[in-house]
């Protein structure tokens, strides 16, 4: 008769999975909102919607970080991976004039390592933290053969709420318009394929990998504070598909946005990318943020204040283009 088997012996500890949920209990209570009914632990979370909205309208955004993750594994840096994961959604939902609520993360792999779980996971909550959501909830899946030892995956769920009557929906954008953007921290959770075969070519010095491994910016607090004083018309958060594919997003029909390459010094980091890779200039507005990472779209005589508003609130802002007329659907064009 074989000997019994049990789940250990198949490749799953759940014993380990126990351990990270209570490591990861006091992470997630420092992102507790007073909405919060039930965090971590149950089959399912509960929250209350902020009694302050009258209409309220709930928004919800999914994301990942992408083959970022793959340098995060080759340079062993687990760390701030859990910000970029909140990043991508908050900003997403923040477009739309949201207040981000709570936030659910999955991480998966093939053997769960509890301690670098734990540092994912702490970064995921000081994501939530930065951007005022709570860490609600999540799921961690062991399942071996899925991923090469020591390898993981992530995805995240956020969702926020905005009076109906507040959302940015950028139907009131005109020609005229200034285009305000805000300074990214690095390429954020974008191009990381690209950057991977850059690397190939051109092994990175530690300052580089800095620059490389720098968590994306959140901007949900300095927005929300912008939005209670100047009316925004539109916002875009520039991910893949950089400015050229994000702003258009945000624009009406019969409009196009005209950007200035010239209007914000582009970081060391995309012009050592572009030249270690021979990239094309519109390659490279088409692929990364080139140093903007969020673009606000104001009236003109909105557009000093927005600006010295955003900078007392420690966003880097320039004036980066304008709103004109054209024929069709939205786009945006790079000079």
């Amino acid at each position: 008769m074989a000997d019994p088997l049990s789940y250990r012996d198949a490749g799953v500890d759940i014993d380990a999975g126990d351990a990270l949920v209570e490591a990861i209990k006091p992470f997630a209570r420092r992102t507790m909102r007073p909405e919060v009914m039930a965090g971590i632990g149950g089959f399912g979370a509960l929250c209350r919607i902020p009694r302050k909205y009258r209409q309220p309208v709930l928004v919800s955004g999914t994301d990942g970080v992408g083959t970022k993750l793959k340098l995060a594994f080759a340079f062993g840096r687990h760390d701030t991976v859990g910000i970029d994961l909140v990043a991508m959604s908050v900003n997403d939902v923040l477009v739309q004039g949201a207040e981000p609520l709570f936030f659910l993360d999955y991480f998966a792999c093939g053997k769960l390592e509890p301690r670098v779980a734990a540092m994912v996971v702490k970064g995921i909550a000081r994501g939530c933290e930065l951007a005022g959501c709570a860490l609600i909830g999540g799921e961690t899946a062991e399942m071996p053969g899925m991923y090469p030892a020591g390898e993981y995956d992530l995805a995240g769920f956020c969702v926020g709420v905005v009076e109906k009557r507040r959302i940015i929906s950028g139907r009131s954008i005109r020609p005229g318009d200034v285009l305000l953007g805000l300074a990214s921290s690095g390429a954020h959770s974008n191009g990381y394929s690209l950057i991977r075969r850059i690397l190939e070519r051109e092994a990175p010095d530690g300052a580089l990998t800095d620059a490389l491994m720098q968590p994306t910016r959140i901007y949900v607090r300095s927005i929300l504070q912008l939005l209670r004083t100047v009316n925004v018309k539109g916002l875009a958060h520039i991910t893949g598909g950089g400015l050229v594919g994000n702003v258009p997003r945000a624009l009406p029909p019969r409009t196009r946005a005209v950007i200035d390459a010239r209007a914000w010094p582009r970081p060391a980091l995309f012009h050592w990318l572009q030249q270690k890779g021979a990239v094309d200039e519109a390659e490279m507005h088409r692929v990364f943020n080139c140093g903007i990472g969020m673009v606000a779209v104001v009236a003109a005589s909105d557009a000093r204040r927005a600006a010295k508003r955003l900078r007392a609130l420690g966003e880097t802002v320039y004036e980066i283009g304008l709103i004109e007329r054209a024929r069709g659907e939205a786009k945006a064009v790079v000079s």
